[in-house]
């Protein structure tokens, strides 16, 4: 692989090969880089590229003729040392997600798929001449220096790590067990100390070949890894922050030409210590890729609550707001759909926008598919993807850094995907599928949180301070537009409850024909609100009114019912209950978990109350929606089943039972007297298995639509649902039908 220096010395300290004396070193043969002896090799006497001033004795391009001409190398960063850094308890190759071996495997994969060059050498200078971008080029790592590691760490914390070197076997096995309990999960051993400053000299060296434009890209495979190290304390595997180290140097070293610079962590874990370090810099953009899931996903909640933690809502401080962005899932398992949708979304129109000069990845390959640390599932494809994608920004100059990821093979095959893409392969072709919710409402919720701080995150979002007080929600304005129209229609009115938390919550959401206590058969209709469907503009992204439209398919099953003699009662379930203390544009639906207790309440309170009340001979319960989720807890939660003539449910969302601990013929109830319409599109039918499941008696009379979505499934099986309540009807039950509908 060809090697790339600066200092013609800075190897003489380990003897793994004497660099010539002109500013990028000739080639140094691949077999050397996993040498423990360090042997040097025989090629290290050809020259390589120089310096863009001068022109190798053998013949080779200038540096500035390589760049005019598009063929500058992809660099690596490697050195075998590193692998010293190991668990005092288990040797050197311990019992440890953070393994030597981590490095190597890399590596290996590297030289498998031709990346380095590992022929004869004799053949190599024809190589470098003709074709020099078809291997790596290697960039020597080198001790990182105590200025250059104390520009982002604290002098105690430099002298800390020193000592390492000097301490006994069995007082590094018990310091080890001691900083592996709880959120310092770290092992320290004798050699940690010089792996550490070879891990910090490695990035340092990468990224300043990269901005001074010795190669077009590079990669530095190096550990122990270093985004979760604080300024003053190590953790999380990590010593030294390397990659904030890389950056500082840089920024110090090359002032005109690096001074921005975006700090891409896509690492599950959330690095903690990049982010305290540059956390009110204007210069640094921090952008994180991690599972957080409430705070209890490594490395949590700090103990020092003064500290940021990595939830989305922590943008910086001071001049560095918006300067710091948190991408933080809500649990393990996501893959290439949520990451594609983050860098789309959030990360490409953020980074963009700030215009850096500089990129460094603080490659974690622990959200790979297959890592069970990790528990997510992003393929080597997505990250290819990712890279290529951040290749757009600052002129190309990107420098990956390794940081986690625990399995052998999926860190290997991710770091190949990677480097392939630095090199220039274009990406491979993925289908990506599609984003879960929740991922999705959390891409929302950054957008909303870093709207105030970038431009291209506004589009869509509403300042609710800036509003008119007098403005109102629209899920309120359609609600009392309902109410205006069935009072004119059949003279419904707002069912009256006594009971003040319920009154708050569902005020007018509750409407009732006014004579329905004399009424002999009632329709029971628990539904979601109305469908909201608009066309915004695509420029500015407003909506006009005439661009929106409300789909609400109840409203014909109120009218037949008004039509048909029936008492209505209409029960509007909201997604989400508004307060007039809600201030924020964007309210998430309501976990199904809370939003049952309301509705449990509701349907019990309206039975107990109203309908078990009145002289109804023929009730029917119709649920629509998630709020269907009413019928179940009705059923379940009051003994009102011989009051009940049937159901009928249109399902999209949850697939609810019907069964009971006290009522064991519930079930079969259940099946025989109700009509169940699930969508085309159902999970349900996606599975042979489960849906014969859907069909037993617990789920009711299951019948898979031929429809998606709730308003054409209600309008598709409108004619079909109303014959079938009105055969159910009792011979002598009075009201107006037709011919037709007998």
């Amino acid at each position: 692989m060809p090697r790339i220096s600066e200092d013609p010395m800075e190897l003489e300290d380990h003897s793994m090969a004497d660099a010539p004396p002109n500013g990028i070193s000739g080639a140094h043969h691949p077999s050397t880089l996993d040498d423990d002896e360090g042997q040097a090799s025989a090629m290290d006497d050809i020259d390589g590229p120089m310096e863009a001033s001068e022109s190798s004795a053998n013949g080779g391009e200038s540096i500035k003729s390589m760049r005019r001409r598009g063929l500058l190398p992809t660099g690596c960063c490697y050195d075998d040392r590193m692998k010293l850094h190991a668990n005092a308890d288990f040797g050197p190759t311990p019992h440890h997600p953070e393994d030597p071996r981590r490095i190597e495997e890399i590596m290996k994969m590297f030289k498998k798929a031709g990346l380095v060059y590992t022929g004869p050498d004799s053949e190599l200078l024809d190589i470098l001449r003709e074709t020099p971008t078809k291997y790596m080029w290697r960039i020597p790592a080198r001790e990182a220096t105590k200025q250059e590691i104390c520009t982002v760490h604290t002098p105690g914390h430099y002298d800390w790590v020193e000592g390492l070197s000097h301490m006994s076997t069995r007082d590094l096995r018990a310091l080890s067990m001691k900083l592996d309990q709880g959120r310092a999960s770290l092992y320290v051993g004798g050699m940690s100390y010089e792996a550490a400053l070879l891990s910090a000299g490695g990035c340092i060296e990468t990224c300043k070949n990269v901005v001074a434009g010795n190669v077009k890209n590079a990669f530095a495979v190096i550990r122990p890894p270093g985004h979760h190290a604080e300024y003053d304390s190590a953790m999380g595997f990590c010593l030294f922050n390397n990659v904030p180290i890389g950056a500082k140097v840089c920024q110090n070293e090359y002032p005109e030409t690096c001074r921005k610079v975006l700090i891409l962590d896509w690492d599950v874990h959330h690095g903690n210590g990049v982010q305290n370090m540059f956390y009110d810099d204007p210069n640094i953009l921090y952008i994180s890729l991690h599972v957080y899931a409430n705070g209890d996903f490594y490395p949590g909640k700090p103990d020092n609550p003064m500290i940021p933690d990595g939830d989305l809502d922590k943008v910086g401080h001071g001049l560095g707001k918006g300067k710091n962005v948190n991408i933080a899932w809500p649990s393990q398992g996501m893959g290439d759909g949520e990451y594609l949708a983050a860098f789309q979304k959030i990360v490409m129109p953020i980074a963009q926008e700030f215009n850096p000069d500089l990129v460094i990845i603080s490659a974690g390959f622990d959200a790979a598919d297959g890592d069970e640390l990790g528990g997510c599932f992003v393929s080597p494809s997505c990250y290819a993807h990712m890279t290529h994608m951040l290749m757009s920004l600052a002129g190309g100059k990107v420098a990956v850094c390794l940081e986690g990821g625990y399995n052998l093979q999926a860190i290997s095959d991710s770091a190949l995907a990677v480097a392939r893409t630095l090199m220039g392969e274009p990406p491979p072709r993925m289908e990506i599928p599609s984003i879960s919710k929740e991922a999705a409402r959390v891409l929302a919720k950054v957008q909303a949180v870093q709207a105030p701080y970038w431009e291209c995150m506004r589009p869509g979002i509403i300042d609710m301070q800036q509003l008119s007080k007098d403005a109102s929600r629209l899920h309120d304005v359609i609600r009392g537009y309902q109410r205006q129209v069935l009072s004119e229609k059949y003279g419904m009115i707002p069912l009256f409850i006594q009971r003040e938390a319920l009154f708050r919550s569902f005020e007018n959401q509750v409407l009732v024909t006014p004579d329905i206590q004399s009424k002999r058969k009632v329709l029971f209709i628990i539904h979601d609100p109305p469908e909201l469907v608009a066309m915004p503009d695509i420029i500015d992204n407003t909506v006009d009114p005439h661009n929106g439209f409300i789909l609400d398919g109840v409203t014909s099953y109120v009218e037949w019912g008004n039509e048909h003699g029936f008492g209505v009662v209409d029960a509007n379930i909201p997604h989400y209950i508004t307060h007039p203390e809600d201030l924020d544009a964007f309210m998430p639906r309501s976990p199904e978990r809370s939003l049952q207790q309301q509705i449990q309440e509701l349907v019990c309170y309206i039975w107990d109350n109203y309908l078990q009340l009145y002289d109804v001979e023929e009730l029917f319960l119709v649920g629509v929606g998630d709020a269907y989720l009413g019928v179940k807890v009705l059923l379940t939660n009051r003994e009102c089943k011989d009051r009940i003539s049937g159901v009928v449910n249109f399902v999209t969302g949850n697939l609810r039972p019907v069964k009971s601990e006290t009522d064991p013929e519930l079930s079969s109830w259940y099946k025989n007297n109700s009509l169940v319409f699930v969508a085309a599109d159902h999970a349900c039918w996606s599975d042979e298995d489960l849906a014969k499941k859907v069909l037993k008696k617990r789920f009711g009379g299951v019948q898979k639509s031929t429809e998606i979505g709730l308003n054409r499934m209600m309008e598709a099986h409108a004619a079909e649902a109303q014959r079938w309540i009105l055969k159910r009807l009792s011979p002598d039950i009075t009201g107006h039908t037709t011919e037709d509908d007998k």
